[in-house]
C-alpha cells in the first residue's frame, strides 16, 4: 500500500501516538522526525529494525539528509571559504545546517526513549553522533569564517545606585 508524502505510513509498533489537538509544535515535529527515521529504516537495504540500529546508522541518516539542506557550506578550495557573506554565487554544496541537525538528533533521542528504547541503547546519544555533530559545527563555522564559542551568559548590569537623598544645607542661625 503506497502512502502520500504528506501522510507518513503506519510505522507499526514503533510509531508514536497520533497527534492530539493539544500537541505542541515540538511534539508534532518530533513525531514527524520519528516517522521519517522509521521510513528511512524500512527503506534501508537491507531493512533495519530499530533494535539493530546503531550510531553508525544514525550518521548514515544524517548524511542522507544533507541532500535536502539549504545551507551553503564553502569547500576549502572555494575563494569564499571563510567569508560570512560571500560577494557572489559559487558551486559549493548545500547541506543541513548544524543547528538543524543538532535539534533533530535531540528530538529523535527523546522519541527513541518515548517509544520504549532504553536510554543506554539510544543510538542518537552515541559518542560517534556527538563527535559528528561537533565536526559539522566546526567545519561550518570555518567555512563561514566565524567561531562557535560557547556563549557566555550576560549578567544583567547591576541596578544603578539609588539617587542620594537631597540634603538641604543646614539652616544658618542668624547672628544675634
Amino acid at each position: 500500500m503506497a502512502s502520500s508524502p504528506s501522510t507518513p505510513p503506519n510505522t507499526g509498533s514503533s510509531a508514536m501516538a497520533p497527534p492530539s489537538s493539544s500537541s505542541s509544535r515540538y511534539e508534532n515535529q518530533k513525531r514527524r522526525d520519528w516517522n521519517t527515521f522509521g521510513q528511512y529504516l524500512r527503506n534501508h537495504r537491507p531493512p533495519l529494525t530499530l533494535s539493530r540500529c546503531s550510531g553508525a546508522h544514525v550518521l548514515e541518516f544524517l548524511r542522507y539528509l544533507d541532500q535536502f539542506g539549504k545551507t551553503k557550506v564553502h569547500t576549502n578550495m572555494c575563494p569564499f571559504f571563510g567569508h560570512p557573506v560571500p560577494p557572489a554565487p559559487c558551486p559549493c554544496p548545500l547541506r543541513q545546517a548544524w543547528g538543524s541537525l543538532d535539534a533533530l538528533v535531540g528530538r529523535l533521542r527523546a522519541a527513541f526513549e518515548e517509544n520504549g528504547g532504553k536510554p543506554e541503547a539510544n543510538p542518537f546519544g552515541a559518542r560517534a553522533v556527538r563527535l559528528y555533530l561537533r565536526d559539522v559545527r566546526d567545519s561550518q563555522a570555518r567555512a563561514r569564517g566565524i567561531s562557535y564559542e560557547k556563549k557566555k551568559r550576560k549578567r544583567p548590569p547591576p541596578p544603578p545606585p539609588p539617587p542620594p537623598h537631597p540634603q538641604f544645607p543646614p539652616q544658618m542661625a542668624e547672628d544675634q
